[in-house]
């Protein structure tokens, strides 16, 4: 399965072409039921590098490469015994693995995209890796927003902890109360920051496009990511594509005093709950302080005293 043509008029109606390719290609080594040579290009991201542990603990074989390598998640990878080349060298790609996952900080050029570009060898992204194995056949909660992602995400985590529901995450970062920026669990929940950048080289929907949210949080929204984005309309373009694939039984869960949120909510199908200082909102915070020691306020109920 090669690249897609770039030309912006078929930009979009190629793109979906290709990942739809890309699917039925990756089934059947995704799901041989054999444990895989996994190959991580771009191996010390922080999602990159979680997903390798977690694929590892499953009982793949897992290496990978990356010019940039220091803690924490070198620190990381050494303890689970992971194998990191430094450099991109296509000699990396010997003895063959049986897939290429490919980081979304790599681009054509790099020696490794080139040679498995060349070598017909299997390759995906690190976030439909992540929606194969670890979230598709469970219920999907998902944080998303310009700010906070990944304090919220390990917040939700926690509580979901402490419900004893066990959880399966994937944060940006590592949670201290884990010792781990990821985990896979038999819970029924899996918890994932849902970051808005491009996901790979070659398929440049936002990340969050591949995590099937049944529950989505929106902190809030404004203009970043330069490198990818023109304006502040591109970026809630995404995030409309993101609410639409919230199920109407699912919900979204949303800044009511932010107005880009508000705009992207009216794209919405999906029961919404809006928390802020605003009147309109279902969850008013009120009270609100910051002292030692943490965060204080009161949240009052829309019609529940």
């Amino acid at each position: 399965c090669g690249d897609i043509p770039t030309e912006p008029c078929l930009f979009r109606l190629n793109q979906r072409i290709y990942c739809t390719i890309q699917f039925f290609c990756h089934q059947k080594i995704l799901h041989s039921g054999s444990p895989l040579k996994l190959y991580f290009s771009g191996i010390c991201g922080t999602a990159t590098a979680s997903l390798a542990i977690l694929m590892k603990n499953r009982g793949h074989q897992v290496r990978g490469s990356d010019e940039n390598i220091y803690p924490p998640m070198s620190l990381l990878l050494m303890e689970n015994q992971i194998d990191v080349a430094a450099g991109f060298h296509q000699s990396n790609l010997h003895p063959r693995p049986d897939l290429v996952i490919i980081g979304n900080a790599l681009s054509r050029g790099n020696p490794e995209v080139e040679a498995v570009l060349s070598k017909k060898i299997p390759y995906i992204s690190v976030s439909e890796l992540l929606k194969q194995h670890f979230i598709k056949d469970r219920r999907s909660l998902v944080v998303s927003g310009t700010h906070g992602k990944t304090t919220t995400t390990s917040l939700l985590a926690w509580v979901f902890e402490c419900a004893g529901l066990q959880p399966g995450f994937m944060i940006g970062g590592v949670a201290e109360n884990f010792g781990s920026g990821c985990r896979d669990e038999e819970g029924e929940f899996f918890i994932t920051e849902g970051d808005e950048y491009d996901t790979a080289f070659f398929d440049k929907r936002s990340k969050f496009l591949h995590y099937l949210p049944e529950q989505l949080i929106l902190n809030n929204l404004e203009f970043d990511h330069a490198d990818i984005f023109d304006t502040l309309e591109d970026i809630e373009y995404s995030f409309r594509m993101l609410l639409r694939l919230v199920p109407e039984d699912g919900r979204i869960v949303a800044n009511g005093d932010d107005p880009a949120v508000m705009r992207v909510l009216e794209h919405s199908f999906s029961p919404i709950t809006l928390f802020g200082k605003s009147n309109h909102c279902d969850l008013c915070l009120s009270d609100h302080r910051l002292e030692k020691g943490g965060t204080y306020f009161t949240a009052i109920q829309k019609n529940h005293p």
